[in-house]
């Protein structure tokens, strides 16, 4: 019996060694993977660090994961930068076809019906990726903007705060949430 605790001491001796680098190295590497979290990042304050941090998120959005599908987005928001609205359609209406899971290629062509004044179908591509990556800021503060313009207030207002708590230095999500809460007073111009 003496050998046989013998081995059970050794045994749990062994699993608390074992136990406590498991322990030790989690505790320091927990607070450098908060650090890597550019979602986490995008909260700072202060300094250029959340800049950095929006670049980082908004080029991996970018990457499909397919060199075909990155060229549609390419294409379709070159396309848009030149006012080519039907081109733009074009191109990233092939992209959401060949990559339905891919959430830039719904926001991307958001934008393109948006400017095309196809609200209803704007609309219905921001859903869908928000449906994909709900933290898509550039969605909700898109989705914002077009709830101000059709009327629905205090649905831009969510849409902009969301937006925000998620990426607090979007500059026309800070404006548009002050532009709605002037108008709930009464002192819009």
């Amino acid at each position: 019996m003496n050998a046989r605790f013998q081995v059970f001491h050794t045994a749990v001796t062994e699993l608390r060694r074992w136990m406590m680098t498991i322990f030790i190295v989690l505790a320091t590497a927990l607070p450098v993977m908060a650090q890597d979290d550019p979602f986490l990042r995008l909260a700072e304050p202060q300094g250029e660090g959340w800049r950095i941090a929006e670049s980082d998120i908004l080029r991996e959005w970018s990457r499909s994961g397919s060199p075909a599908m990155d060229l549609l987005l390419k294409r379709g928001s070159e396309a848009l930068d030149m006012g080519d609205i039907p081109t733009a359609i074009g191109h990233l209406t092939a992209l959401t076809d060949h990559a339905p899971d891919f959430a830039a290629g719904f926001q991307a062509r958001a934008d393109a019906f948006y400017m095309a004044g196809e609200f209803g179908p704007a609309f219905a591509d921001l859903a869908r990726a928000l449906e994909l990556e709900p933290r898509q800021f550039q969605a909700l503060t898109q989705m914002g903007a077009m709830l101000e313009e059709t009327g629905q207030d205090d649905r831009a207002l969510a849409a902009y705060c969301q937006s925000l708590t998620i990426h607090p230095h979007q500059q026309e999500a800070i404006d548009g949430v002050a532009r709605l809460e002037r108008k709930a007073l009464g002192t819009d111009i």
